[in-house]
């Protein structure tokens, strides 16, 4: 039988990669029993050393709530050689972190390890979030580095570990727009690297609020995972006319709850199901200044995704 469960993450709580956004940082402890009580399955790891980095202290936390582990987002500069080891080491890890939190737990669902570029450290390319031209892209060369260093990572993973790897496309990174996530896939193993498809992050990246309809038909065959983000038009409007950069952009709120934005969650869902998906979807709903408090949000979205019959 296929299930669709639905997962959260820190980042819902104010746990960025980039930076800790709300005014105090809320534990984790707090952030798993809100999670428990708004009606998610299980969490993303998040930042490393948010949650306890010890697996049997790990599993223990996500069993007082009935949770389980569904992945770690883990940058890595992979159109830098030399930051590959490094991302290795990284990954290497946050997988060990996760699998054997998951065996503890017995869950039956295998976590992720989601590879993502070094989002937000370029500079070109962290202006131009979400209007990214094709002179901005990588060069064959570049490209063939980074996809190197994606396969290289992943495969560190699987041999240590047996755990699947998917690659995380996001703006303010070298990946964003339809067409690089296109050539990614295009020059990495299948077996090996997948694709988590970001709903928000496509709409912001291709400028099209179909974008996420039209991408599940076209990566299909490397879609492993799917991240349920929303994106604001109107703040993405302002961002363009402005020339805002992906931070300023964040600070705006184009990533707004569910239902709010212009990402059409209910084809997103009829798809899934058409497809037999069976798996976490996870909701990140990155929670700004003035977008209320995380547990409010994060019940407003597992509100608005019952509704759709997930």
């Amino acid at each position: 039988m296929n299930t669709i469960y639905v997962g959260n993450a820190p980042c819902s709580w104010g746990m960025l990669e980039f930076e800790q956004v709300t005014d105090e940082p809320i534990g984790y402890e707090q952030m798993l029993k809100e999670l428990d009580e708004t009606g998610y399955a299980g969490t993303e790891l998040g930042d490393w050393g948010y949650f306890p980095t010890d697996p049997e202290r790990l599993s223990q936390a996500l069993k007082a709530h009935n949770l389980v582990i569904t992945g770690a987002f883990t940058p890595v500069a992979f159109a830098d050689p030399d930051a590959h080891q490094a991302g290795v080491e990284t990954a290497l890890r946050n997988a060990r972190l996760l699998h054997e939190t998951a065996t503890r737990l017995g869950q039956s669902i295998t976590p992720y390890v989601v590879l993502a570029d070094d989002n937000g450290s370029d500079p070109v390319r962290t202006q131009h979030a979400g209007r990214v031209t094709p002179e901005m892209a990588l060069s064959d060369a570049g490209a063939h580095t980074f996809a190197r260093g994606v396969e290289t990572v992943a495969q560190a993973v699987r041999e240590e570990t047996g755990l699947p790897a998917v690659f995380h496309h996001h703006c303010g990174g070298f990946v964003e727009t339809p067409d690089e996530i296109e050539r990614l896939l295009a020059m990495t193993n299948p077996d090996l690297v997948g694709l988590v498809l970001d709903t928000g992050h496509y709409v912001w990246g291709s400028g099209d609020c179909q974008g996420p309809t039209a991408a599940l038909d076209r990566f299909r065959d490397r879609i492993r995972y799917i991240h349920f983000k929303d994106c604001n038009p109107q703040a993405m409007a302002q961002a363009r006319e402005h020339e805002w950069d992906y931070f300023e952009a964040m600070r705006h709120g184009i990533f707004c709850e569910l239902g709010q934005g212009c990402v059409d969650f209910p084809a997103v869902v009829d798809w899934l199901r058409a497809q037999e998906y069976n798996g976490f979807v996870t909701v990140e709903q990155d929670i700004l200044p003035g977008m209320g408090r995380p547990r409010e949000s994060a019940a407003r979205n597992r509100t608005y995704l019952r509704q759709l019959g997930i």
